[in-house]
């Protein structure tokens, strides 16, 4: 069923670090307001907003205090009002962060149970009596340490907090609980919100009763996946906030969902699937070890080219994926993905070339479309992500040296995709004229808006056209709804592929090295649609790529 966001293109804004337009060193909404002709030329169409409600800021704004009100320090509501209604005049809308699996133990909610852990409030979060005077189970929370802690003022109580604890988990077994957040959500749609995308929701159904799990680390904890994998019935929860506030108002929903088997993904992102699209993370767990990131391995193009075809085959045309290179919970894509001698203009192109032509909605997180690298933080102090901090001291445990353990950290650091939006070669990169509230990428001066707006075989021109490609109604058909072939030969570092429609087909190939290669068209070139270099070599059904060549080919089959 054909809906209004498939032939969209999506960019995440992370507030905080986009632009500050009062100088404090923080990002705000008004910045985000001054920049949307920016947006615009770009050829964006949806805005995903990281959280910008009322938040201690102990994990980012992910640990909300209010869900009603925005945060002073990005701005007012009458700012959001203005931000909805100044998008809608460039046919631009607005995502929301919906954080529903935990709020922050400063919420209202969480100080009345603290008063009366039995009562109403209570039954709002998991709160549940100490075991043998210990915590109740031995799982390991996302950022490291037990997901209990103490209920402040009981000594024998104890919340849970699959994250930080500052971040009680709320209690979706309560219908009470379900109903606060229909109701809001349902507001904040009403104000003219395109839509949201939803959190760590796959967190929300727990197993029941709760038990211990194998322990699979020296710190004498199991990983919270063990009792993830065992819940069982969260399709009641999503299809109830489905029903209850997303469908009514048409809305576009993006769910980060980890895990699903692919039986399961009719469910999520099919005709009547709990959510629009979900993100596709297949690339972003390559390399993962349960020892932490310290003992990670680099991802290859091998990996990433499989990676990339799996996921498109496990949802074929069920749905659509959320197609994405980076984002705020990520290190910068190109120099994740592409080796040291692959992080140029050329290989960055390659890069969003073969990610963005894919079957999905594209997703571009803010830097992403200059090509924003990652930061070489030279002490933890200058770190903030507290993944990396709890990562960092993993990485000592296990008897790294400190100059050891932050170089394993700094290529994972959640930080790297934080550090402020580079405008131009001033000061702080043009973010700020305050002091930032984290260190700016010294590659600013070399990598940035400005100096890109004026060159026209830039990295932001390409994806420019890439947009426009995608948008030109002579090939938005094939690109949007045309089915996926895989040519791929992973062996070859070579990623190809087929997009197939009933218009015609266009053939995807990107050579992922340094060394130079021929490649089959399956099928007769009638014209090449764009490619990351001016010269495309083609001879007898053929066409050789240089290194980190990649290109878009019209061909009749």
């Amino acid at each position: 069923m054909k809906k209004w966001w498939h032939d969209k293109v999506a960019y995440q804004i992370y507030p905080k670090s986009f632009y500050d337009s009062n100088g404090d060193g923080i990002g705000d909404l008004q910045g985000i307001i001054s920049k949307l002709d920016y947006l615009e030329n770009l050829g964006v169409d949806i805005l995903w907003l990281s959280p910008i409600f009322c938040s201690p800021l102990a994990d980012q704004g992910y640990d909300i205090s209010d869900y009603y009100n925005i945060d002073p320090r990005f701005g007012t509501m009458e700012d959001m009002e203005e931000l909805i209604a100044k998008a809608k005049e460039r046919n631009m809308y607005i995502l929301m962060d919906l954080v529903v699996n935990h709020c922050s133990d400063e919420h209202d909610w969480f100080q009345k149970a603290i008063q009366d852990p039995s009562g109403k409030y209570g039954n709002y979060f998991y709160i549940v009596d100490a075991r043998d005077g210990k915590a109740p189970t031995n799982w390991r929370s996302y950022f490291g340490g037990s997901v209990w802690d103490k209920l402040p003022g009981w000594e024998d109580k104890y919340y849970m907090h699959l994250f930080h604890k500052k971040q009680p988990d709320l209690n979706w077994e309560n219908g009470e609980v379900r109903e606060e957040v229909y109701k809001m959500v349902n507001w904040w749609l009403d104000k003219g919100l395109g839509g949201f995308r939803i959190d760590a929701i796959i967190n929300i159904k727990k197993s029941f009763p709760f038990r211990d799990y194998p322990i699979d680390r020296d710190d004498g904890l199991s990983k919270i996946q063990n009792m993830l994998d065992e819940a069982k019935g969260i399709g009641i929860f999503l299809k109830e906030l489905r029903d209850r506030t997303f469908a009514p108002h048409d809305a576009f929903t993006v769910g980060e969902v980890f895990d699903i088997n692919e039986d399961e993904i009719p469910q999520f992102i099919g005709n009547d699937g709990h959510f629009s699209t979900m993100f596709d993370f297949n690339t972003t767990v390559i390399g993962d070890h349960q020892n932490g990131w310290y003992d990670r391995s680099d991802v290859t193009a091998k990996e990433y080219i499989e990676a990339v075809c799996r996921s498109q085959s496990r949802v074929k045309n069920i749905g659509f994926l959320s197609n994405i290179i980076e984002n705020h919970d990520e290190p910068r894509g190109v120099s994740r993905y592409l080796p040291a001698d692959g992080c140029h203009d050329m290989g960055k192109k390659m890069l969003a070339l073969l990610t963005f032509l894919l079957r999905g909605v594209p997703f571009i997180y803010q830097g992403q479309e200059i090509g924003m690298e990652n930061m070489e933080f030279t002490s933890i102090d200058q770190i903030d992500d507290i993944s990396t901090l709890d990562e960092y001291k993993v990485a000592l445990h296990a008897g790294l040296s400190e100059k050891e353990a932050l170089r394993a950290v700094n290529k994972y650091s959640r930080d790297n995709a934080r550090t402020p939006m580079q405008w131009n070669a001033e000061e702080n990169a043009g973010f700020t004229t305050g002091t930032p509230w984290l260190v700016v990428n010294p590659k600013y001066e070399r990598i940035n808006v400005e100096s890109q707006l004026a060159k026209d075989d830039s990295v932001y021109e390409f994806y420019r056209k890439l947009i426009a490609l995608r948008k030109n109604p002579e090939w938005k058909d094939i690109l949007v709804y045309g089915d996926f072939i895989s040519r791929a030969e992973p062996d070859r570092n070579l990623m190809a592929y087929l997009r197939q429609g009933m218009k015609g087909t266009i053939f995807v190939a990107a050579n992922y090295q340094i060394q130079p290669q021929e490649v089959d068209v399956p099928g007769k070139i009638a014209s090449i649609l764009l490619s990351n270099d001016d010269c495309v070599d083609s001879k007898d059904g053929k066409i050789h790529l240089k290194g980190y060549q990649a290109v878009a080919i019209e061909v009749i089959v």
